[in-house]
């Protein structure tokens, strides 16, 4: 029978080895997941729309767990009293922010946002409407849908915020699941997106993109 293999002893003096950059600890990330699906369980109970957004929507769909520091859901402004009376009836201390597009809250040392506007456009009910339900750990909530995951992701390009690195994980793994003519012409006008786009066309995780028509000349 095979045993599984001794620890292997940390010499005294020394601590544990660190996690490399950008990633959590393994029991930070368990903690994150179980502060999702208490959340995720307490938003069904309100009975108002809602979608997990963020990383842990993109380890949802099958990326692997690189979670930021919090557990992102978008939920509409027009719901906010309700859902936020939701949790903090369910013992998640909430806490608006000094932005006016989401509330912030807190549970078993993790935090939470819940989110008003993606990439500075409202949560809409269309968005909510277009996610996935998904298992997340094992619990099963609706989930921002991979097109639309990628295309918040593609807002929020700016000058002060271009990291392709994170983008192209996601574009190689959820390819044959995005909307990429969509994504393709809402972005055609932003610089960094339409980069990050021509870079998968050049790379051959998307097919050759159509011509830019306004960039079109006439021939004689």
């Amino acid at each position: 029978m095979n045993r599984r293999p001794e620890p292997v002893p940390i010499p005294e003096g020394l601590s544990p080895p660190e996690p490399p950059p950008g990633v959590l600890p393994r029991d930070h990330t368990q903690a994150i997941l179980e502060t999702t699906k208490q959340v995720a369980a307490l938003l069904k109970r309100s009975g108002r729309p809602f979608a997990l957004a963020g990383s842990v929507a993109a380890f949802a769909h099958g990326l692997p767990a690189r979670f930021q520091h919090d557990t992102d859901f978008c939920v509409r402004a027009e719901d906010a009293d309700v859902v936020v009376q939701a949790l903090e009836e369910g013992g998640i201390q909430m806490r608006r922010a000094p932005e006016d597009w989401l509330v912030k809250g807190r549970s078993g040392g993790e935090e939470i946002d819940l989110i008003f506007e993606l990439a500075r456009r409202p949560v809409s009910t269309e968005l909510l409407e277009r996610a996935h339900v998904k298992a997340v750990d094992s619990v099963w909530m609706p989930v921002l849908a991979p097109t639309d995951l990628m295309d918040s992701r593609l807002a929020a390009l700016c000058e002060h915020y271009c990291d392709f690195g994170d983008l192209l994980p996601m574009a190689r793994m959820l390819r044959e699941q995005i909307d990429w003519e969509r994504l393709d012409r809402d972005h055609r006008e932003s610089p960094l997106a339409d980069a990050f786009l021509h870079l998968l066309e050049r790379l051959h995780v998307i097919g050759d993109r159509s011509p830019d028509p306004t960039k079109a000349q006439d021939t004689p």
